[in-house]
């Protein structure tokens, strides 16, 4: 499996696109070139792309317009690069959403230490973005918003129904019996009925598996519940 991170460079000048080629293939990065600005916008919307190098000067579109309309799709890193030491357009940049700037000349390991700053602080969103929300096909459960939604349709369950769901989900493909579900959801200080597991599983279905016609929820005879 190919775990390098692919940057893509849009730059016209061919020189230095080379160089920061040759530099970026030496400290491990994969490496994409475009010469003018739609084809760096219509390579900058691929999903495989880590971070964009991006030059403000490009013929047939600029490298702000390209960076604008990127925005609109995606939060892929962006470092825009300028031969011209313009504030306003450091300014501009940054506005429409410019992960950081450069401006020509510089020097090759201050761009590779932005990178690197870049890139890491991508994972480090990723990663939280990915702990806050558990997803089960077209189903998304989002923890810290406490919303559930189908399809993007949302959902309305009580909080015991939806720390019920996430405790399920957080469990996938493993069967929970009802007694380790009643001390997780209820807590183990409750001395309540039992059943009242079974009143919230089907409370569940009638929200989620009969209303979009799926099987969320399983029932494991003599057992418990499971979400697969």
């Amino acid at each position: 499996m190919n775990d390098k991170k692919k940057i893509l460079i849009v730059e016209d000048e061919q020189k230095i696109a080379r160089f920061l080629e040759l530099e970026l293939n030496y400290e491990g990065y994969e490496v994409v070139i475009v010469n003018d600005g739609r084809q760096g916008f219509e390579k900058g919307k691929e999903n495989d792309i880590d971070l964009i190098v991006l030059d403000v000067m490009l013929p047939r579109l600029s490298g702000i317009e390209v960076c604008r309309r990127i925005r609109q799709t995606s939060e892929v890193p962006i470092i825009m690069l300028t031969a011209k030491d313009d504030i306003s357009d450091k300014i501009t940049g940054l506005d429409i959403g410019a992960d950081d700037y450069m401006t020509k000349p510089f020097a090759v390991e201050e761009l590779l230490a932005r990178i690197r700053v870049l890139l890491k602080r991508k994972f480090i969103d990723k990663k939280s973005i990915n702990d806050n929300i558990i997803k089960c096909g077209e189903l998304c459960l989002y923890k810290e918003n406490f919303k559930i939604t189908y399809s993007d349709e949302i959902i309305e369950l009580t909080k015991k129904e939806f720390e019920l769901l996430e405790y399920l989900l957080e469990n996938r493909d493993i069967v929970l019996s009802r007694e380790k579900i009643l001390n997780h959801v209820w807590g183990y200080d409750y001395f309540g009925d039992t059943n009242v597991i079974d009143v919230y599983i089907r409370y569940l279905r009638s929200k989620i598996d009969q209303k979009y016609n799926i099987r969320l929820i399983e029932t494991v005879r003599g057992i418990g519940y499971t979400i697969r």
